[in-house]
């Protein structure tokens, strides 16, 4: 598979995660039992027409929006998501529906002049998964850059709006896990090899044993009871990798993230994205594709952001 089918498989994923979660986002994994989702719906938690992504999806297209134009700029990327919210740049319909608190508080922060970098909170209770949903484009286009770079970027676009350690950290541990699926891994083998470098740099770590349950080489047996689908960033985290480890296509993936119930944009979103890599942009069903909008849009910026990143 090119590595163009594998990028634009993400984006798009991530898109169409995000979208399957929003109808049915806060309800409990119960309700997904007796109702699973199946299929894109319309309406639901927050009134939205089918095929609309969440903050998640328009933060991510901010992102990718930023690195295509301005490559790594963390300044220009904080400015943007700003602009998505006071001015709804990158939404599905052109309204913000959702926003967690930690960015609101963020981007506040930024419209008032704080340097985008030192903007994020970084206590203890601001590990929601804020950074984590919109930090994909910015491993898609640190693939040439060697390790040390690579991790340092990803951490300095997490502070933005989550600064952090062990939400800084979890976005390396995505990013990890999306550069070695890029190389062609196969989902057990990515975990493997993310599990192993990610062990290598921060076995030392304050923040390490927080990790733990996310590198064990067996997370693909655990039971789904024990996979937990809240807003936490670890949570998120694990329940999405362990989507994509315990099933055999994209569809398969996202549908069981967004099951899980609670924060189900963001798992699926996540899931998503990861599940995009590997499979790749023909594996997501087209009536999935065609029922994303802005589609002119979208085209023309994942073409620019094709255009402007190394892709291996």
């Amino acid at each position: 598979m090119n590595p163009s089918s594998r990028i634009l498989g993400s984006l798009y994923g991530s898109l169409i995660g995000d979208a399957l979660g929003v109808p049915v986002e806060f309800k409990p994994r119960v309700d997904r039992i007796h109702d699973p989702v199946t299929d894109m719906r319309d309406y639901g938690t927050h009134g939205q027409p089918i095929g609309t992504w969440s903050d998640d999806g328009s933060q991510l297209l901010c992102a990718a929006e930023s690195l295509a134009h301005k490559g790594f700029d963390t300044q220009d990327m904080g400015e943007r998501f700003v602009r998505w919210f006071t001015h709804g740049l990158w939404t599905a319909h052109g309204t913000l529906f959702d926003i967690g608190f930690a960015t609101r508080k963020a981007l506040r922060l930024i419209e008032q002049g704080c340097p985008a970098e030192i903007a994020g909170g970084d206590g203890e209770h601001d590990n929601g998964n804020g950074s984590l949903m919109r930090i994909l484009p910015v491993p898609l286009a640190s693939l040439k850059c060697d390790l040390d770079i690579f991790c340092d970027r990803i951490s300095r676009a997490s502070a933005i709006t989550h600064a952090h350690d062990r939400s800084r950290l979890a976005c390396v541990l995505h990013g990890l896990l999306v550069r070695a699926l890029m190389r062609g891994e196969n989902p057990a083998v990515a975990h493997a090899s993310a599990a192993a470098e990610f062990r290598a740099r921060y076995s030392t770590h304050a923040e390490y044993s927080h990790f733990s349950p996310l590198l064990y080489p067996d997370l693909a047996n655990a039971s789904e009871s024990t996979i937990e689908s809240s807003g936490y960033v670890l949570h998120t985290l694990e329940a999405s990798l362990w989507c994509l480890l315990t099933t055999r296509s994209f569809s398969e993936c996202v549908l069981k993230a967004v099951n899980l119930g609670d924060d189900t944009d963001t798992t699926g979103c996540v899931a998503g994205g990861l599940a995009g890599i590997h499979y790749g942009l023909d594996a997501i069903p087209t009536e999935w594709l065609r029922a994303l909008p802005r589609q002119t849009d979208l085209h023309e910026l994942f073409t620019r952001f094709l255009t402007a990143v190394p892709k291996s």
